[in-house]
């Protein structure tokens, strides 16, 4: 839910985004930290989630909100298709997976190549954009947020390697439960 904690005419604070949730009636909701990750055990697909999160929280807050979702088995083939893991140059906070709203368009990593600086690698996988920032880390990337949306033809959404492996390990733990 990139509006709700990046965009500053949206500023709302993450625990609004769980109320909010709760009153939709769904089990199971947990953040999992101030990035506004929420996991929720709903019935239906992810695109119409999708669709009920982006109409529910434009009318409770009015503005748009893109939201991002996932499903718990797409979320494993995330973190098994990471074309980084055991790459001892890739460190874990430095490696980010980006979401994008709609499918990946055919072509992504190879349109953000050319902005790439030294020491930037980017792949794409499992539908995925994957960019190893290495060393420098993201600050001074010129791979802005806008380019990788306009590349991944959709507003998406980054976490790192090690909040990747944290949500991982939630869902697991509910599925054992």
């Amino acid at each position: 839910m990139r509006g709700i904690n990046a965009a500053r005419r949206a500023r709302c604070r993450w625990l609004i985004c769980v109320v909010c949730a709760c009153g939709w009636g769904w089990s199971g909701r947990k953040p999992t930290s101030k990035a506004a990750n929420l996991l929720v055990d709903a019935n239906g697909g992810g695109a119409a989630l999708r669709r009920l999160l982006q109409k529910e929280l434009a009318g409770r807050f009015g503005f748009a909100v893109d939201v991002v979702v996932r499903t718990a088995a797409e979320w494993q083939r995330y973190v098994e298709a990471n074309p980084f893991v055991g790459d001892i140059k890739a460190l874990p906070k430095m490696l980010h997976l980006y979401l994008p709203r709609d499918p990946l368009k055919s072509g992504a990593a190879k349109a953000l190549e050319p902005r790439a600086q030294s020491g930037e690698r980017i792949g794409a996988a499992a539908g995925a954009l994957w960019i190893d920032y290495g060393a420098h880390g993201v600050a001074g990337s010129k791979l802005s947020p806008a380019l990788i949306d306009k590349a991944g033809g959709s507003p998406a959404t980054g976490r790192n390697w090690n909040s990747v492996l944290k949500i991982s390990k939630m869902i697991e733990a509910r599925a054992s439960k």
